[in-house]
């Protein structure tokens, strides 16, 4: 991409927002930050923080604010241009402590994207989904199964299925992730930033709806102008 692009991407449990992150990764060579990633890679430590986020992640609750930012805030300190996060903010305690990062480092958001889908298909897509503990590929079992059952394509490591891929912790994680993104959403509509995606169907029609947005981004911003000021 010319210039620097900065985009956030949002969505329900098992929206795909994961799988398309990294497309848009591969195609628009942006760094990922993705709030789950950090949270896991801290669990997988076994420091006494880690240990507390696990307690969170099993009952299905939000971690407090004042943790995500600390953790995010952190890791874009060493990325502050050219990022998409992933998952992140998702309440408006933490939407405040984001503006207010980008804005102290002189940092502008060119798009907050939403991947929306019903709960009924959250819970499917989640139900079957597969990760890889070590080089976090995703695959679902119908959806995008691996080449061979249970293991990565990418590093050969053999799949798991989360403890949160759960169907009572996705109904929850779902209904949390609507109430929450309630502000949020109208926060970047009010600043002309929002746009959301249809995340039904197949990851290349999904993928068929976000790669003109980018290739539109991309072109704004390599002109100097962005979205907020084209629409």
């Amino acid at each position: 991409m010319g210039g620097n692009v900065n985009v956030l991407i949002f969505g329900p449990p098992g929206s795909g927002k994961s799988t398309h992150s990294r497309r848009i990764v591969e195609r628009y060579g942006l760094t990922y930050i993705s709030s789950g990633d950090i949270i896991r890679n801290e669990i997988m430590k076994g420091t006494e923080l880690g240990r507390e986020l696990e307690r969170y992640i099993a009952r299905g609750d939000l971690i407090p604010d004042t943790v995500v930012n600390t953790l995010i805030i952190s890791r874009l300190r060493r990325d502050r241009r050219n990022f998409i996060i992933d998952g992140y903010p998702r309440t408006a305690e933490q939407v405040l402590a984001f503006e207010n990062y980008l804005y102290d480092h002189g940092v502008a958001l060119d798009l907050a994207m939403e991947i929306f889908i019903s709960k009924e298909e959250s819970v499917r897509r989640v139900a079957g989904r597969r990760i890889c503990p070590k080089c976090g590929e995703v695959y679902h079992v119908t959806y995008n199964p691996p080449r061979v059952p249970g293991v990565c394509d990418v590093c050969g490591s053999r799949l798991v299925q989360r403890e949160d891929d759960r169907r009572e912790i996705v109904e929850r994680r779902y209904d949390l992730y609507v109430s929450n993104m309630a502000p949020i959403i109208k926060f970047y509509k009010k600043h002309g930033l929002y746009v959301r995606i249809d995340g039904h169907g197949s990851i290349s029609e999904v993928w068929e709806r976000i790669r003109p947005l980018l290739d539109y981004i991309r072109a704004r911003e390599s002109s100097g102008q962005r979205l907020s000021e084209s629409l």
